[in-house]
C-alpha cells in the first residue's frame, strides 16, 4: 500500500499502543505501507509532536528520532503543483497534493470528512482500522 500519513494518526499512534494508529506506525515500520513525505508534512509533524503535553513522556529528541525514521523508511517527493484551495483546511490542503504528486492512492487520516472530494483527484481517504485491515487480507 502506497499512502501519505495525516498527522492525527501519526499522533494517535504515538499517543496508545493499543489501536489501529499504531498498527499503522507497525506496518511502516516493517515495509507494509509506503509512506510519501514532503518537506511541508515533515514540519507540520514536527511542529504537532512538539506541542506541549500532545504526547507525553517524549522528548525533543525523542520526536527527533521519530520523525527521522519516518523520512527513513519514506517516500520523498517534491510537490510542483499546489491545488489550493481544494478542502477546507489549507493544512488537509497540503496532505491531498502530496498524495497526488507521490501517486499514493491513499491518505490514512482519523478525519475521512476533512478529505471529502479527494477521490476526484484519484486518493481515498481512509481510517487507520480500514488500512489496517486492507494490509492484512
Amino acid at each position: 500500500m502506497h499512502a501519505v500519513l495525516d498527522t492525527s494518526v501519526l499522533v494517535a499512534g504515538l499517543r496508545s499502543k493499543g489501536g489501529a494508529s499504531f498498527q499503522i506506525l507497525q506496518a511502516i515500520r516493517t515495509g507494509d505501507i509506503r509512506i510519501a513525505v514532503s518537506v511541508a508534512l515533515v514540519l507540520e509533524y514536527e511542529s504537532v509532536l512538539r506541542r506541549p503535553g500532545l504526547i507525553p513522556h517524549f522528548t525533543n529528541r525523542d520526536i527527533e528520532k521519530i520523525v527521522d525514521g519516518l523520512c527513513l523508511l519514506a517516500d520523498h517527493q517534491q510537490v510542483f503543483f499546489a491545488w489550493r484551495p481544494f478542502l477546507s483546511d489549507p493544512d488537509d490542503d497540503l496532505v491531498l497534493e502530496l498524495a497526488v504528486a507521490a501517486s499514493a492512492s491513499f491518505i490514512i487520516t482519523h478525519n475521512t470528512s476533512d478529505f471529502r472530494g479527494s477521490e476526484s483527484m484519484g486518493v481515498l481517504a481512509i481510517t487507520p482500522g480500514k488500512a489496517f485491515n486492507l494490509i492484512r487480507s
